[in-house]
């Protein structure tokens, strides 16, 4: 608390600098974005976005938020609204209050009783078809 702040910063490495995941994104209910988010680290959203999210952590939807587009992440707790595509590397968590519309691709899905999921859904590492491999 009195030492030289150099000792400091030397002894305690920084919340910046203590790993990938160390950073806090957030997007708070009344906010609004419309283009594209990249984040190195976790991402909790309880606003609204219209566009591109890529997270390389885990997304968490928060019971306000709504996402309307494309979504690629890690791993996603899901409360909020989603109108799009959803891509989800590992583990997918959809609440009971969490309303999803669109494709969903998801390594692991855990869907609780309650949560509207009207999507398509590809899970494992199958690999989606496209038209051309379907000729």
């Amino acid at each position: 608390m009195f030492g030289n702040k150099k000792e400091e910063s030397k002894s305690k490495p920084s919340k910046s600098t203590a790993g990938s995941n160390a950073g806090l994104n957030s997007l708070v209910v009344g906010t609004s974005v419309k283009g594209e988010v990249f984040a190195e680290s976790d991402i909790r959203i309880d606003g609204t976005l219209i566009g591109k999210i890529e997270c390389k952590g885990k997304l968490i939807l928060g019971a306000e938020g709504k996402i309307e587009g494309e979504i690629v992440c890690e791993d996603a707790i899901i409360v909020g609204t989603i109108k799009g595509n959803l891509k989800v590397n590992n583990l997918l968590v959809v609440k009971e209050s969490a309303m999803i519309d669109g494709d969903v691709f998801t390594d692991q899905l855990n869907v609780e009783s309650g949560a509207v999921f009207n999507v398509s859904c590809v899970m494992g590492s199958q690999k989606v078809k496209t038209m051309k491999d379907a000729v």
